[in-house]
């Protein structure tokens, strides 16, 4: 599928321990800012034609310039993020080429996704509306109120959702147009189109492919980044 990838570079990276003026996707993990590591994915991924890349208002000549210094040969487009990912995803997707069928979306904060779990999730829009990455839960589940645990959950056939995400870019335009009418929010992209009438399913991602949030997150990170590039 001709595919138009969407990378959300808009988060603070406050949570982090950052300063307000460093935005998460800047953060530079061993030495590389965090979203060049999924420029550089993206851009060997062979049915990916163009990245729209959201990032927060006043930084997109930077991230041009990171696109630049990571010489990708496909069109890269930058657009200010809105005030939530959703928002995010929407203005990006407008900026999307009207020649792609299926969009990819990725979360700068996950510098470990390859090129197989963004191909992986493309090709199966071939019978699908959209296709996630995703890994099974491994931790017991425990529901509580007020502290106490008042139920186990069972974690047969549950999953921890990640990115990439990929859908069949007309029910994606149309599932986020009827949520911005509505005034719907969504944990995720695969809501808003399951709320669309689509069926998405899982692919196989990766305990590797973790989302920087917290320190904790970014020591680990660092561990990873080190390994992989040594």
């Amino acid at each position: 599928m001709r595919t138009s990838a969407i990378i959300v570079a808009a988060g603070s990276g406050r949570r982090l321990g950052a300063s307000s003026a460093t935005a998460k996707a800047f953060i530079e993990l061993d030495g590389h800012p965090l979203l060049a590591y999924s420029v550089r994915t993206l851009a060997e991924v062979d049915s990916v034609f163009e990245i729209v890349i959201a990032v927060p208002a006043g930084m997109e000549s930077v991230a041009r310039a990171l696109a630049k210094k990571e010489n990708v040969q496909i069109p890269v487009k930058i657009v200010p993020g809105g005030t939530e990912r959703q928002d995010s995803v929407r203005i990006a997707l407008g900026l999307t080429s009207a020649e792609s069928n299926a969009v990819v979306i990725h979360d700068a904060a996950r510098p470990f996704a390859t090129p197989a779990m963004f191909a992986e999730s493309i090709a199966a829009l071939e019978n699908h509306d959209g296709a996630i990455t995703a890994i099974a839960l491994a931790d017991t589940l425990k529901r509580t109120t007020g502290g106490t645990i008042i139920e186990t959950v069972p974690r047969a056939d549950l999953y921890q959702a990640q990115t990439p995400q990929a859908f069949r870019r007309a029910i994606l335009t149309r599932a986020h147009e009827e949520a911005y009418r509505l005034g719907i929010t969504a944990t995720d992209d695969a809501d808003l189109v399951q709320r669309a009438g689509g069926r998405v399913v899982v692919v196989q991602g990766s305990s590797r492919n973790l989302k920087i949030t917290t320190p904790a997150d970014f020591e680990i990170a660092t561990a990873i980044a080190r390994r992989t590039l040594s």
